[in-house]
């Protein structure tokens, strides 16, 4: 689902010299229209372009980005946490055998999205069985059938029996005696009733006990599925979402994003009728998709990478003396790219200390190549006390690095010389609002 208006007018956003804050706010009003015509929430499109502009008006691009390319960046975040964020949903069985009961409204896709889920976990490596207990639909089963050959996957059924409950926990039992990994229990579709599609939910479930409920949703029915998956998610505790037919619906991001704001969590997309047309569902990706920028995620990891990823804690923790090799390995990550700490200090007024000669540049990249090498190699004790590391522990982790025993001690040596400058940090009583998360300049 690109939104063509947005990614033309961030296209041209980036090429622009102009006036940037009235560049940043004719860019706003072009996402707040096509994510209206999206059928997204006006509530949610407001709430989420004041963040945007107060944030790319407010706040000061990472050193080496441009205010461009940091506003292109805020926009792909706030985007990113509209529809759920970074984590990535758990799609592998934690144990086996792990039952799957799907459930849906009619004409959701349930069984086509069936067949899909077969297919993607077998391709995985696992054993997969379907059972067929839609007994409302004269087709049901034959369509399921001819979806489980087409995966490769057996299938259990009844045709002629009208019991779903019994269908459920005999094809349960069926596959289980049989070893497999993964089942798959298609259940009715209902009307546009969610009393009546939890009711048949949580009948089946008591008699089978799934480890997963996953509800099926059209992305057609927009911002409606704030509901079903509302209360899906508050009858359920193990449940996920899958949307499907987000190919062709301008109404996908309304569905995608009154789903998230219920905080269920989307586990696949559906996109396309193909078997293999099901993706695991990943916001920036698909915020990606949105911008239509194939290279957007590039600018954000370069972006991502120059920003250091200090947390507060990690800076009260250098000032007051608590240095570790944590809070080393994340400074030397952010070193490989741009070097920040030597731009900390000049902020820093009268502090004359200057950097070791190994963190100038040119000179720095095979030497901290090799540092986090060796921070790697170190056990969770070493890293939290680096004070305890003895000549035996040294080539114990320069073997493990591979590296020279030196190496690690030169490392050690940086580590003290380091100590020795939190305590100078120690005595600048406003450090903390210098050092702020993301260390702006």
């Amino acid at each position: 689902m690109v939104l063509e208006g947005v990614r033309k007018a961030l296209a041209s956003f980036l090429r622009g010299k102009g006036d940037y804050e009235k560049a940043v706010k004719e860019f706003i009003k072009e996402l707040q229209k096509e994510l209206i015509r999206a059928d997204v929430n006006i509530r949610i499109v407001a709430e989420l372009t004041r963040k945007i502009k107060e944030r790319a008006l407010k706040e000061e691009p990472p050193p080496g980005i441009t205010r461009r390319e940091w506003f292109v960046t805020i926009v792909y975040e706030e985007l990113t946490k509209l529809f759920g964020g970074e984590k990535k949903p758990q799609v592998k069985p934690k144990k086996k055998p792990w039952v799957i009961l799907l459930v849906g409204l009619q004409g959701s896709g349930k069984t086509t999205t069936a067949g899909k889920l077969a297919y993607y976990y077998k391709l995985d490596g696992y054993r997969v069985g379907l059972v067929a207990a839609d007994t409302y639909r004269p087709a049901a089963y034959e369509q399921l059938k001819q979806l489980a050959e087409e995966a490769g996957v057996p299938i259990y059924g009844e045709p002629g029996n009208k019991n779903s409950v019994a269908i459920a926990r005999n094809g349960v039992k069926y596959f289980v005696n049989k070893g497999f990994d993964i089942i798959i229990v298609d259940t009715a579709g209902r009307h546009h009733r969610e009393e009546d599609l939890l009711a048949e939910m949580n009948q089946i479930s008591k008699t089978i006990n799934p480890d997963e409920v996953v509800l099926v949703i059209d992305a057609a029915i927009g911002q409606q599925a704030y509901n079903i998956a509302k209360r899906f998610h508050e009858a359920t505790p193990i449940g996920s979402i899958i949307i499907t037919k987000l190919d062709g619906t301008a109404k996908g991001g309304g569905a995608l994003s009154a789903v998230a704001v219920t905080g269920a969590t989307i586990k696949f997309v559906g996109t396309g009728e193909k078997l293999d047309e099901l993706e695991v569902f990943k916001p920036p990706k698909f915020v990606a998709r949105i911008l239509g920028m194939g290279d957007l995620e590039a600018l954000v990891e370069r972006v991502k990478r120059v920003r250091v990823e200090f947390t507060e804690k990690d800076i009260e923790d250098f000032v007051s003396g608590k240095l570790n090799m944590r809070i080393i390995y994340k400074q030397l990550i952010s070193l490989r790219k741009m070097g920040p700490l030597s731009k900390i200090l000049q902020m820093i007024p009268g502090l004359s200390m200057k950097l070791p000669l190994e963190f100038e540049a040119g000179k720095a990249e095979e030497r901290i190549k090799k540092w986090i090498a060796i921070i790697n190699s170190m056990t969770y004790e070493e890293l939290d006390k680096p004070e305890i590391i003895d000549r035996r522990r040294i080539r114990r982790i320069a073997l493990g690095a591979g590296v020279r025993p030196e190496d690690v001690k030169e490392l050690l040596k940086q580590y003290q010389a380091m100590k020795r400058l939190a305590k100078q940090l120690r005595k600048r009583k406003n450090i903390l609002e210098r050092l702020q998360l993301g260390f702006k300049p």
